[in-house]
């Protein structure tokens, strides 16, 4: 069974997920550059998906997985270097 996100939340630092399996899994801001620069009322346009298993910013072209974060993953997008 996989698990899936019931509820978000932000402090001044940190992503807050809500799980269905009971825990509350905090996560840097800066893992994610897009919402640590993000106003309070952008990140609070977030929403889950249907499966729980995402969150999806559309003004900010964010998407986060619950399984990248348990694993510990943040943004991957700046991890590539650029084709020469």
């Amino acid at each position: 069974m996989s698990t899936s996100a019931k509820a978000f939340r932000f402090d001044e630092n940190t992503l807050w997920l809500e799980l269905q399996d009971g825990r509350t899994v905090g996560v840097p801001l800066a893992w994610f550059p897009r919402l640590l620069n993000a106003t309070p009322q952008q990140r609070d346009a977030g929403q889950i998906s249907a499966s729980g298993q995402g969150l999806h910013w559309e003004e900010l072209d964010e998407d986060i997985s619950v399984a990248g974060v348990l694993a510990g993953r943040g943004d991957m997008t700046s991890r590539h270097p650029a084709a020469a």
